[in-house]
């Protein structure tokens, strides 16, 4: 247990440190340093290879961890490795020699507009299979719990060194074609580092023959892999499609709303490293009551911290886009569809841990392959029609339909619920705060008006929250910060 409350909290350590320098680069760094139609082109390559990089894995990075402890012969586990690292391979030549078939029919789709893209078409593929072997890895270094170093290399590395490069721009030591092939060199390089970690952890000896329970093992890579491309083309599909039906520049106008509204996101990653394994625990053993209770809890607790990060980046977000170039500025409206997506994520607290540690999750990736032909349709009707904010009405609605129908198998099947008096009245609370501060302004400098305005809604907001008794832990944690001051 002392290693899971250690490694989580450095995970989540090096995960918002990650996240600032990401923001620090996403609102800043590329805006000023960068052409804007250069941005759009990284933002849009990045978005493509996220697409791809799990057809190439095949979800055997996951396959891996499941696997890997039920075999008990290291020659066994060394079969299973092997598999894993020969798979991404075999997926890569499929798809690189498709690549070559129809590399004229791709260099024509980019040539009405976005003629930038085409040099670069190729990077796609190299970024999506670096990405790949390192999530394998990445999942190799997880089966002997070292998982912070792979975590400060997935969150803050690549990152830290994108900024490196972005000030090379900026000072004219590497041109813009440069960082271009730089940025992609980065995500190979991370990739190699972290193979050279998992092999000093286990070198396998390679074989040829396959693992046993192989119908297992792939059935379950196929299944991960429906889930995997689920998710990331709900997240990324939007963005790739601006890119199709608007001047690229757009992606990065788009992909900067995306950004500051994935902060609300970040409470819910940490808190998933506790609660997953838990749930899985408790449907082990057919714990209704407390799943149920757990289910309540993670929700509530989840909403109070992102229902004030909500509160906080709705009522400052005309002072944020004040800071950063005028023609990255867009409507309140986009940022407000995106965040209400993020703060619904939050509410629905375990859930995602019940469905797919349960015998339900084929229910919820087959409900998640039509939501990703509805956000296409949605994309391809709303995009032409009303821009970049059409983009993000397509991602509230399949989001919001998503997220919907796994409220509702939980329902169905668990009979149970996240939602409790206090969900409705801290809702209630958040949609006060939203609209009772975001036109109440200073005239003073944005960061000041910022700063001033996140410390007023902050204090009152925890007052509330604890005078109320909304939740028994967050008053705890109250408590013992007031009795340490």
């Amino acid at each position: 247990m002392g290693i899971i409350i250690n490694q989580s909290f450095k995970n989540m350590v090096t995960t918002y440190i990650g996240f600032g320098i990401g923001a620090v680069n996403t609102l800043f760094l590329f805006t000023y340093f960068l052409e804007k139609e250069y941005y759009g082109l990284v933002s849009f390559l990045l978005s493509a290879s996220n697409l791809i990089w799990p057809f190439l894995v095949f979800g055997v990075h996951s396959t891996l961890i499941k696997f890997f402890t039920a075999y008990k012969t290291r020659g066994n586990q060394d079969r299973l490795l092997s598999f894993v690292l020969y798979t991404p391979t075999i997926a890569g030549f499929v798809l690189g020699i498709l690549g070559l078939v129809f590399y004229d029919f791709l260099l024509n789709y980019f040539e009405n507009g976005n003629e930038l893209v085409q040099p670069y078409i190729w990077l796609i593929f190299v970024i999506a299979l670096a990405t790949a072997y390192f999530e394998v890895f990445f999942s190799w270094s997880k089966l002997y719990y070292k998982s912070v170093f792979g975590n400060m290399m997935k969150e803050v590395f690549h990152r830290l060194c994108i900024s490196i490069l972005l000030f090379a721009v900026f000072y004219k030591w590497i041109t813009l074609n440069t960082f271009i092939y730089a940025m992609a060199g980065i995500y190979v390089f991370r990739m190699f580092v972290m193979a050279a970690y998992a092999f000093s952890l286990h070198r396998p000896t390679f074989r040829l023959k396959f693992p046993k329970n192989l119908s297992s093992v792939i059935k379950y890579s196929a299944l991960i892999l429906l889930a995997a491309s689920v998710a990331t083309v709900l997240l990324d599909l939007d963005k790739v499609m601006i890119e199709h039906y608007l001047p690229i520049e757009n992606v990065a106008v788009y992909g900067i709303a995306v950004y500051i509204a994935t902060v609300i996101s970040v409470p819910q990653k940490a808190m998933h490293q506790i609660t997953n394994p838990m749930t899985a625990a408790m449907l082990n053993k057919k714990d209704k009551v407390g799943l149920k209770d757990l289910y309540e809890r993670s929700s509530l607790n989840l909403l109070i911290v992102s229902a004030l990060i909500f509160i906080w980046i709705i009522t400052n977000v005309n002072e944020l886009y004040e800071l950063i170039p005028p023609e990255y500025d867009i409507s309140i409206s986009i940022v407000l569809l995106i965040s209400l997506v993020k703060l619904y994520d939050n509410l629905l607290g375990n859930n995602n841990s019940i469905l797919f540690n349960s015998d339900y999750y084929r229910i919820t990736l087959g409900v998640g392959v039509v939501l990703v032909i509805v956000a296409f349709l949605l994309n391809l009707l709303l995009i032409p029609e009303f821009g970049i904010e059409g983009a993000a009405i397509a991602s509230f609605i399949a989001f919001a339909l998503y997220n919907t129908s796994k409220i509702y198998i939980v329902l169905k099947k668990f009979k149970i619920h996240p939602f409790s008096r206090n969900t409705w009245i801290l809702l209630g609370i958040t949609f006060l705060f939203t609209i009772g501060f975001y036109f109440w302004d200073f005239n003073f400098h944005p960061l000041l008006n910022i700063a001033l305005k996140a410390i007023i809604t902050g204090a009152m907001y925890i007052f509330l929250i604890y005078r109320l008794r909304i939740s028994a832990e967050v008053n705890e944690i109250i408590a013992r910060i007031m009795k340490l001051s």
